[in-house]
């Protein structure tokens, strides 16, 4: 670290950037940002261009499944390679096949020949690419803040970069679509690819111990699972993140016909609704930054998951777009504090060696299972309409969310050693306590 970034680390130690005084996630949080906008400018594209060409919920339902079910495959196995090999050669080869994969879905549409088989093909390709991805880029914050107490920052500022592209690019795209059709959203993401890209290559990132090949991917692939599934504070964590995604996650895959059949309106239409959910997740992101301490973070995953179930619900039962733009705030709030604050929890206990596995089966819970519910909500909708079908979701989130905070007190008791044998911060171990359960330092002073 040179004397720059030791003057920066002194300046945001304890401010709401702090995760900024490392430079080596600052050229991954503004490349990123980069990129990350042309993604969601092309995934409402995609949305839009295929409800354009079929009008058929079933086949926004099925895009769905296609762009995200190579996650519940490949996840898993990317997990023990992020734990074997280097992760940043990694994600430079995932992120260059992404950028191809855009490239080439651009030509097709601005040639002219675009076939809804052909999104299909090339949606199960970035599905893939995808898979592998997540969780090695997850597993990567590490090396790029190197210290665990800076670790919830960086998980939350990654997750309000994640939000403010989720405001920017739909919008965006809304007014290229009218303005200059699908392609031009393809072609911008193309050439966003090239900003992670340079930050990646950019990097000076410590060489991270080699782990001896001594057992199979199989092998750690049970290994890693059985780690997960065996301690219950991983289990119920990932539980809870499985259903969300499998039953309340799916409502923005619907999104374009609640914005062209239920609102009457178009892609600006669209292009709002989605933003509405991303100002609500940006507020959330930006609320978890600014805390100083994990503590009560069990109990904010059960209202957030509340929060969002009564979110989606609501705007399930609104035809006016105000009234759905204004359920969309909490739910975007409620999706994005859920996730970011399980994945805090799951960053913090889990044992290094293992990283790489947890956070594939992170990403299998957090994304592996939506495309299930996006084929389950495009073929519900398809028989009982749009509105009912993210209505049953909703219900579903807030039955989960009750379940969940009936387990935190057991939660927090098994937490509470991990700090000790991992050298984790007491809070940890506090932010699984149940409402009416004060947390004990080990001094014997209580958190609050």
């Amino acid at each position: 670290m040179d004397n720059n970034d030791l003057r920066l680390k002194g300046a945001y130690r304890y401010a709401l950037l702090r995760a900024f005084s490392y430079r080596n996630y600052r050229l991954f949080f503004f490349g990123q940002s980069v990129s990350l906008i042309g993604t969601w400018m092309q995934q409402v594209a995609m949305s839009w261009l295929v409800y354009r060409l079929t009008g058929s919920a079933l086949l926004l339902g099925t895009i769905g499944f296609t762009s995200q079910i190579p996650t519940f495959v490949v996840s898993p196995f990317a997990g023990v390679l992020a734990d074997r090999w280097n992760r940043r050669r990694l994600l430079i080869a995932t992120q260059s096949l992404a950028m191809l994969q855009a490239l080439v879905l651009t030509l097709f549409v601005f040639s002219g020949t675009i076939q809804v088989w052909h999104l299909v093909v090339l949606s199960l390709v970035l599905g893939v690419v995808n898979g592998c991805d997540i969780p090695i880029r997850q597993s990567f914050v590490i090396e790029m803040v190197e210290e665990k107490e800076a670790l919830a920052n960086a998980i939350a500022l990654n997750s309000s970069m994640v939000n403010a592209a989720r405001l920017i690019g739909p919008s965006l795209a809304g007014m290229m679509i009218s303005a200059m059709g699908e392609g031009a959203c393809f072609a911008i993401n193309t050439v966003s690819y090239l900003a992670v890209l340079l930050s990646l290559i950019l990097m000076r990132i410590t060489p991270r111990p080699v782990r001896p090949k001594e057992k199979s991917v199989l092998h750690e692939l049970r290994e890693g699972i059985a780690y997960a599934v065996k301690f219950p504070p991983i289990r119920d964590l990932l539980l809870l993140l499985a259903l969300i995604s499998l039953m309340g996650m799916p409502y923005a895959v619907l999104m374009p016909v609640f914005a062209k059949d239920v609102l009457h309106g178009g892609p600006h239409t669209f292009g709002f609704l989605m933003g509405a959910a991303g100002v609500g997740a940006l507020t959330g992101t930006v609320y978890l930054a600014t805390r100083s301490t994990v503590l009560g973070l069990g109990r904010l995953i059960v209202i957030a998951c509340s929060l969002f179930g009564l979110g989606i619900a609501g705007f399930a039962f609104s035809h006016s777009q105000w009234l759905s733009l204004l359920m969309l705030l909490p739910a975007g709030f409620g999706a994005m504090v859920q996730v970011a604050s399980s994945n805090t929890i799951l960053q913090t206990i889990v044992e290094d060696d293992k990283r790489g596995r947890v956070m594939s089966l992170f990403t299998v819970s957090f994304m592996g299972m939506t495309p299930f519910g996006s084929l389950f909500a495009g073929a519900v909708a398809a028989r009982l309409g749009a509105p009912i079908t993210v209505q049953i979701g909703g219900a579903a989130c807030l039955l989960g969310a009750l379940i969940f905070s009936f387990r935190l007190p057991g939660l927090r008791a098994m937490v509470h050693p991990i700090y000790r044998r991992l050298g984790i911060m007491p809070e940890v171990a506090a932010g699984l306590q149940s409402a009416c359960e004060p947390a004990v330092h080990p001094k014997g002073e209580q958190l609050s």
